[in-house]
């Protein structure tokens, strides 16, 4: 999709209807007719993307399938940080997204036991440890992500942060690890387990 491209090579800054529509061969017209304006463009975007979300088969155990899906999201968001940026804090509602990650999740969660309270709690809680984990740092260049951190807690009064200051080594590693969000993802999914 054109203006996810255009969103990975250049940034949430490079994305417009003209710059699109450039891409496109098409006129900036066209690209408005199509999209109305920059949030459904970015609706389109997320659609596109969403329908690359796995369909888990029947019968997978619910922590797996849990899994599969958010590892998954996570994957799609890391790949395309920008997007994530522009979407900002609008909810995301496409009928793909709906159907390959909410509604089965929330069908398996039923389906193991727990109520819809607690099953919307349990996806939520995964969800928000997702956009969060995805949109804390530009994981496709870690490299330039870890220098930034290390100048900004570099330049830090060690009196006033001796822990950033003084742990620069242990904490660096840290920020960029796919492990930390993977790791809390399990943890989340084992607090949320239904009783068997």
């Amino acid at each position: 999709m054109a203006a996810l491209r255009i969103l990975d090579e250049q940034g949430p800054q490079g994305l417009s209807f003209r710059t699109l529509a450039d891409r496109l061969g098409v006129s900036h017209a066209t690209v408005q007719r199509r999209c109305a304006d920059l949030a459904g463009l970015l609706d389109l975007c997320t659609e596109h993307l969403a329908a690359q979300l796995p369909e888990i088969p029947a019968g997978t155990d619910w922590a797996e399938a849990a899994e599969q899906r958010f590892r998954a999201l996570y994957r799609l968001l890391t790949a395309h940080p920008g997007l994530l940026v522009l979407r900002g804090g609008r909810p995301w509602l496409g009928r793909q997204l709906l159907a390959r990650l909410v509604e089965p999740s929330l069908a398996d969660s039923v389906a193991a036991g727990m109520t819809v309270t607690e099953a919307i709690t349990a996806y939520r809680r995964m969800y928000l440890l997702t956009l969060g984990s995805a949109a804390f740092v530009d994981h496709r260049e870690p490299a330039a992500a870890a220098a930034a951190s290390r100048a900004a807690l570099a330049a830090l009064d060690p009196e006033e942060f001796p822990v950033l200051s003084g742990g620069l080594r242990e904490v660096l590693p840290v920020l960029t690890d796919h492990e930390v969000y993977h790791g809390a993802l399990r943890q989340l999914i084992e607090a949320a387990r239904p009783a068997t």
